[in-house]
């Protein structure tokens, strides 16, 4: 057990008073300047922000009157602000800068001293300066007779340390650059001060040390740091430019304790090596602490506190007592020779205190006094970085993608990993080529092509059908008017069916043609259905997986090591997996980092050069850059090992010959999709010829219907007609009205024509008959809601010569005589044109589907010509040029 301390009695030690200033009102200045330079508005707005920091500034003018730690609290804000309003308002005797605050502050030691600036880095220096007094005034405040006093009282005396360290590496260099300066903020006094807070927290842990009776040689090593902070310290002291500056009592105590804890350290030292029987050694390590000791009291000044002279006459008894057992011992038992004091190795020290960082503490980027006002050049350096920072994250991007792309062609060389999944049977196809198997099993693949050819089969009954239903319209009616002809001879004068509906036949031949090529062409696919039917089988496999070959384990094996080979294949590529996903999420911790990097505070706030600060902050990056590199490294030496296990186990599972069958069976699947591509677009084809078709058909028998059912009433007309001759009814006078003139269906290109004379006023004509001749009026659509009377159609209109005598002038057929049936609408609508379709012909046959001649609209009606008649079809078919004629005959 070690002996009590020789100072933890006394524990005599040194706090720093503040230093003093004059009133300065920094309101005024301020709000004139955002005024002038921003506008009032803005000013205004930051009325608040300015009221603050008068409050800061009258608060650390006063006396202090509160508690230390609320006097630290104030300090500390009050810095903060200082570093936002360094950043945006120029302090200095410019004329365009804010040239009416002038700063004073006078010298703690001096106190008649004082400096005097433009310039915000001597108060930002003085705040500094204040806050570690009051750290050093709060650590001597505190009860140091306990363990946990003196515990708190070293946090304080560490928190010292690291102000006076702060205000050195920071500010005292700036604080000096004036005409005005004080010594007490020099870099030379800011550092003995951080130095002198460091002994006395390192004399506090001693203390502790002691207290629990920690070992001998722990104790001396304690000591003895605490003596070298104080020799240090005392170093400052006795050059310029603080020699002459502080007061002899302050010389005196540092003097006298760098000697006080340099013998402690020798006196624990002793008692090791007592201990270790070292006797010699011991006792030319007490007299150098006599020695030291000895020294300190003669050539220290006066004014030392007695504390601590008495705490040294103690230490130096207990040396000497020490050092006479030692002696004795030696002369009568070791008899071992003492060597000289400066042949012995220098005390061993052990530090356990150091600055505490400040930088966290008044770190002012957080700081939103001000924050509206981002002067230009805050704004220049934040896009610098930002560029900067892009371009860190677009290099680290690429280089990742790089990585990735290369793993993935390495691999695709090598056939990985399908040749290690089809080992375990997990077949896989291409994605292209399984997208294209999956599309044709959606559409019900080859298996249900038969439905598609029943489909048509069924669409080309039905237009058989109708087709034969249309020829029998027209062959009943040309069968009636052979009829009435035969029994009426000569008196029946409306031309023959047959010269009428001469289009018509000869549109139902076209159509009836089409149909017959329509069945070769259906014939042609039903025959390659069935010749492709072992080809495309393959596609209506489910999954389509299992078509491919799998790859067999090799039949005879002389070492059995094909598991070991694979297994060891398998464990890195899951390695390289790994490394695939890592540098997935390196990627996003680069965007992460990114998002969240905002330095605008810190350029605000920042007093140094804006490189040295995007050095610091571009230097977050540099661990995930240094990880990417790692990764990328890895990999490549993760894939020459792939290559080279790759190699066995290509050599073992006879890999060659399993590609060979793949490839095959990839071949089979493209060709199979090949062709059922073709019939599923031939089939396609014939569908929508038929739909087509079906409707062209349809539209052709309503035309002959029409006909059909004007030529009946035309036929109940004549017949009236010829009745009324023969009974001796019909007038000579009537002979050139009663004439009917009919029309052949016209061609498609002629536009009809009205009658070349006007027709006969019914007023003129005091004794004609005017003949009920009704005109056909087809139904118009449906679909028109609230409208009960359809508009009618007039009936055939054309001009060939007349069939009645050949002295009177020909009337139309629509004569404009009073009553009749079916009076023609005020405004006609042209009747819809008939159409011929056709389809082009489809990629992968040699020519059309079906030849379907295309449809021709008809021409518009020219005023006062006589409505088409609605069987009105166009000219002679020819086919499309762009067809050929594979499906003529």
């Amino acid at each position: 057990m070690a002996s009590p301390s020789s100072t933890a009695a006394t524990n005599v030690m040194l706090a720093i008073f503040e230093k003093k200033t004059v009133s300065l009102d920094l309101y005024r200045p301020l709000r004139n300047y955002i005024a002038f330079n921003y506008s009032e508005r803005e000013a205004q707005n930051l009325e608040d922000d300015l009221q603050t920091l008068k409050q800061y500034r009258s608060e650390i003018e006063r006396v202090p009157a509160d508690s230390l730690p609320a006097r630290r609290d104030i300090l500390q804000n009050y810095y903060k602000a200082l570093c936002a309003v360094e950043s945006r308002f120029p302090i200095s005797p410019d004329k365009d800068h804010i040239n009416s605050v002038f700063f004073t502050w006078y010298d703690t030691f001096k106190n008649k001293q004082k400096a005097v600036q433009q310039n915000i880095h001597l108060e930002k220096a003085a705040v500094l300066f204040n806050l570690g007094a009051v750290h050093s005034q709060m650590g001597l405040s505190l009860d140091r007779s306990a363990v946990e006093g003196r515990r708190q009282a070293s946090h304080s005396f560490i928190a010292a340390a690291g102000a006076f360290a702060f205000l050195r590496d920071n500010v005292a260099m700036k604080a000096s650059m004036g005409s005005s300066t004080t010594v007490d903020m020099s870099v030379e006094c800011a550092g003995m001060l951080e130095r002198l807070m460091l002994a006395q927290a390192q004399e506090c842990v001693f203390e502790n040390t002691i207290a629990k009776g920690s070992t001998p040689g722990v104790c001396a090593k304690i000591s003895r740091q605490a003596g070298i902070y104080y020799e240090e310290a005392l170093a400052a002291l006795n050059v310029a430019p603080l020699n002459y500056h502080f007061d002899k009592g302050w010389l005196a105590h540092v003097q006298l304790k760098a000697a006080l804890f340099y013998a402690e350290a020798c006196y624990r030292y002793g008692m090791e090596l007592h201990d270790k029987e070292e006797i010699a050694e011991e006792i030319a390590r007490l007299k150098s602490g006599i020695s030291a000791l000895s020294e300190a009291k003669k050539t220290s000044p006066r004014g030392a506190a007695q504390q601590l002279l008495d705490a040294i006459n103690k230490l130096e008894a207990n040396l000497n007592q020490n050092l006479a057992r030692a002696v004795k011992e030696n002369d009568r038992v070791y008899l071992m020779r003492v060597p000289q004091a400066s042949s012995l190795a220098p005390l061993p020290a052990f530090s356990l205190v150091k600055p505490m960082p400040m930088n966290d503490v008044l770190d002012a980027s957080k700081e939103k006094m001000f924050a509206s006002l981002v002067p230009d050049n805050s704004a220049k350096a934040l896009s610098r970085y930002t560029e900067m920072v892009d371009d860190v994250i677009r290099s680290q991007a690429e280089r990742l993608q790089r990585g990735s792309e290369l793993a993935r062609v390495r691999l695709r060389e090598m056939d990985l990993p399908d040749s290690i999944l089809a080992l375990e049977g997990n077949l896989t196809l291409p994605m292209a080529l399984k997208e294209d198997v999956e599309a044709v099993q959606v559409c019900g693949g080859p298996a249900g092509l038969e439905a598609e050819l029943q489909q048509l089969k069924d669409l080309k009954r039905v237009n058989q059908e109708l087709l034969v239903q249309t020829e029998e319209l027209l062959q009943k009616e040309a069968t009636e008017d052979s009829q009435f002809r035969s029994q009426f001879g000569t008196r029946w004068t409306r031309p023959q069916s047959s010269t009428l509906t001469k289009n018509l036949q000869d549109r139902l031949n076209r159509f009836a043609g089409n149909l017959k090529q329509a069945a070769e062409s259906d014939a042609r696919i039903e025959r390659s259905v069935r010749d492709h039917a072992a080809l495309m089988s393959i596609l209506d496999r489910h999954p389509i997986e299992s078509a491919l070959p799998t790859l067999a384990r090799p039949i005879m094996s002389l070492d059995a090591n094909e598991d070991a080979i694979a297994g060891a294949l398998k464990q890195s590529l899951r390695q390289l997996e790994g490394l695939g996903a890592q540098r997935a999420g390196l990627e996003d911790m680069l965007k992460e980092m990114k998002r969240k990097d905002d330095i605008l505070p810190k350029l605000m706030t920042s007093t140094g050069s804006h490189e040295d600060l995007f050095r610091k902050e571009i230097a977050k990056y540099d661990h995930i850059c240094e990880e990417i590199a790692q990764n990328l490294e890895a990999q490549e030496q993760l894939l020459l090992q792939i290559q080279t296990q790759n190699e066995d186990f290509a050599s073992i599972f006879n890999l060659e010959d399993y590609k060979a069958s793949r490839e095959r069976i990839y071949k089979q699947i493209e060709a199979a999709i090949s062709k059922y591509r073709e019939i599923k677009e031939n089939i396609n084809e014939g569908l929508k010829f038929y739909v087509t078709l079906q409707d062209a058909i349809t539209n052709v028998k309503q035309q002959c219907s029409d006909f059909v059912m004007t030529r009946n009433i035309q036929c109940r007309e004549m017949m009236d007609e010829v009745q009324r001759q023969i009974s001796g009814l019909s007038f000579q006078d009537n002979k050139g009205s009663n004439g009917y003139n009919y029309t052949s269906v016209p061609q498609s290109h002629q536009v009809p024509r009205s009658n070349p004379q006007p027709p006969t006023d019914p007023a003129n004509m005091p004794n004609a008959v005017r003949p009920q001749t009704p005109t056909y009026h087809p139904p118009q659509q449906p679909a028109m809601a609230g409208n009960p009377q359809q508009p009618t159609m007039p009936g055939y209109t054309q001009n060939p010569p007349p069939y009645g005598p050949p002295q009177q002038p020909t009337p139309p057929y629509h004569l404009q005589a009073s009553g009749p049936p079916y009076p023609p609408p005020q405004h006609q609508q042209q009747p819809p044109p008939s159409h011929d379709y056709g389809q082009p012909a489809y990629p992968g046959w040699r020519g059309p589907y079906y030849n379907v001649p295309p449809q021709q609209p008809a021409p518009p009606q020219q005023p006062g010509s006589m409505p088409r008649p609605p069987y009105t079809v166009p000219s002679p078919y020819h086919p499309p040029p762009h067809q050929s004629g594979y499906y003529r005959q």
